[in-house]
């Protein structure tokens, strides 16, 4: 017995030495992306650059806000803020809204890309919003997402701003583009990455982690370029773009 746990003893030091470094070296666990601690740092640092982080699309209520946000899909905040002001003072309400003919619609909207589908939405969501709820925006993911044009990140920016109801994390290319660089997930899709982020951002802080992300995105974790050395989270984040 003692000559056979020698041999298997020799061999499994022999097994060991002749591992590469590649095969030895072991990738950071994934817990430690998602460690408290880590997550701390990263909510302590956006509090920090963003203590009042508040959604950019300009509104006045919960329906010019619905409106904006589904205008914003691929298009920008700034060029939403500049079509807004005017489509509002002609058309302010879901009557007035649900009243237009497609075409008028469009060509209020057209600078913000996709127009068409867009007006079609637009048009179709204010429609239900009188007949189903009242002109009401309903204050439900669930009521929500019945609308036309309506996904979970327009429901979550809608709910949590304009009624200030924490029903999720906004995922828009920027928290989905920082989520990835600080491997707080490596999901493929913007729903699953929310639910990702759901198990590991407090409740409390749902709304704010949201707004406070999508300006950390505009100001510092840029897309193309990402301003690494003026970053407070540069010490803890291991993209493959850094720029230091």
């Amino acid at each position: 017995m003692e000559g056979r746990a020698t041999t298997e003893y020799n061999a499994g030091i022999m097994k060991t030495r002749m591992k590469s470094p590649k095969q030895s070296a072991k990738a950071k666990p994934k817990a430690a992306y998602t460690s408290p601690e880590r997550l701390q740092k990263i909510f302590s640092a956006l509090d920090q650059l963003f203590p009042q982080a508040q959604c950019a699309l300009q509104h006045e209520n919960a329906f010019q806000l619905l409106v904006a946000t589904i205008l914003s899909a691929q298009c920008t905040d700034e060029r939403v803020n500049k079509v807004t002001p005017g489509l509002f003072q002609k058309f302010s309400t879901p009557q007035d809204f649900a009243a237009l003919a497609q075409p008028v619609l469009e060509a209020e909207i057209r600078s913000t890309g996709f127009f068409r589908n867009k007006a079609k939405n637009l048009i179709g969501m204010a429609k239900k919003l009188v007949t189903d709820f009242g002109g009401q925006v309903p204050r439900t993911m669930e009521e929500m997402l019945t609308l036309p044009g309506v996904a979970r990140k327009t429901a979550n920016v809608v709910l949590g701003t304009a009624y200030g109801i924490p029903t999720g994390v906004v995922v828009d290319t920027h928290v989905f583009r920082i989520a990835h660089r600080l491997k707080l997930s490596n999901q493929k899709t913007p729903e699953k990455v929310e639910q990702d982020l759901l198990k590991l951002v407090p409740p409390e802080r749902w709304i704010s982690f949201g707004h406070q992300m999508i300006w950390f995105g505009r100001k510092v974790c840029q897309a193309r370029k990402p301003l690494c050395a003026d970053c407070p989270l540069e010490s803890i984040c291991d993209a493959r773009d850094k720029t230091v």
